[in-house]
């Protein structure tokens, strides 16, 4: 039996980065520079250009285009933003040097390769947590809260609509050997896991794929309905092809309904929080909240003191196991 040891807790946190895309760039190093114990020390691209860039705007200390290099650099932990095939091998060799993990979703590309994952993570004493922003939003959180405490009575259903328009270009994301799918492994799979944080495990879930208007290699087009362990049923759709939508959530109970508004396909501006419950007046709260910079807040912290994020491994691939469920693979 391998014995775990327990490392010290560290005054700072010593980032490296893998992947230098546009969200990396403009979402996640930006939020991980307001971190007080957090330093980005290393930046890893197979485009060396690439990666001096970041590392200069950033004021990095360490560039590189070779995986070995940069995981022997002075780092800590690695935040994986590399396109999604990348993940599988990045998060082994990672968790092999002895890196704790932040992985961009999905977690892999096939539920075989997300439990090696897991497996491997453990095996070499590291944490591993996913970039599921949307469980931080705090009205997500009180919305979890109002659900817990049985404030809406027993849940009968919880629904999603997250469409946006992404014609096909030469993104990855329209490369199924790259990216693992279009619409539902990019944005389904943020539904996925935040249902599963409001009202816990899903039993049993059926699903469809299309192209209704972009043709691709990608479905532009995922609609699934499912019903949780604990009470309920869920459904959404997630789509590259809609100009205009209405985005949101809605929990409807015995007692009364949440709806939360503006939190899916936005990156600024207050989420609203709308509650009805019987007997009582109609509310609506509005709150802004940078989600990236608070689940960094919560890994930080975590990773510092050697304690697993809320957000784990296995919620990756349990998240991956539903989409494969819903492909009917």
């Amino acid at each position: 039996m391998k014995m775990k040891l327990r490392r010290t807790s560290r005054p700072k946190l010593r980032w490296g980065i893998i992947g230098c895309g546009k969200y990396a760039e403009t979402g996640f190093i930006p939020a991980l520079m307001e971190l007080k114990r957090s330093r980005l020390v290393s930046v890893y691209s197979h485009d060396i250009s690439r990666a001096n860039s970041i590392k200069n705007r950033f004021s990095a200390d360490f560039a590189f285009d070779n995986l070995d290099n940069f995981l022997s650099s002075d780092i800590d932990s690695v935040y994986i933003g590399s396109i999604n095939s990348d993940h599988y091998e990045q998060v082994i060799r990672a968790a092999k040097a002895g890196k704790d993990i932040l992985c961009e979703k999905p977690l892999s590309l096939t539920s075989d390769q997300a439990e090696e994952m897991v497996r491997v993570c453990e095996e070499n004493n590291v944490l591993l947590t996913i970039n599921y922003v949307l469980r931080y939003h705090p009205l997500v959180v009180k919305a979890k809260e109002l659900i817990d405490k049985g404030v809406l009575g027993k849940i009968i259903t919880i629904g999603s609509s997250f469409n946006i328009n992404y014609p096909p270009d030469d993104n990855y994301r329209f490369k199924k050997e790259l990216s693992g799918g279009g619409a539902l492994w990019d944005l389904g799979t943020h539904i996925i896991d935040l249902f599963r944080f409001l009202n816990g495990d899903i039993k049993e879930i059926k699903g469809f794929t299309d192209n209704i208007i972009y043709k691709s290699e990608v479905e532009d087009f995922a609609s699934a309905v499912f019903n949780f362990e604990k009470s309920g049923y869920g459904y959404f759709t997630a789509s590259y092809n809609s100009r205009k939508a209405f985005n949101r959530i809605e929990i409807v109970g015995y007692n009364g309904a949440l709806g939360i508004d503006n939190l899916l396909g936005k990156r600024a501006g207050p989420v609203k929080l709308i509650i009805e419950l019987m007997g009582e007046t109609k509310k609506s709260f509005r709150k802004r909240g940078n989600i990236q910079l608070l689940l960094l807040k919560d890994v930080e912290k975590s990773f510092l003191h050697d304690q697993q994020p809320m957000i784990k491994g296995l919620d990756g691939l349990q998240n991956i196991r539903l989409l494969e469920k819903i492909e009917n693979r």
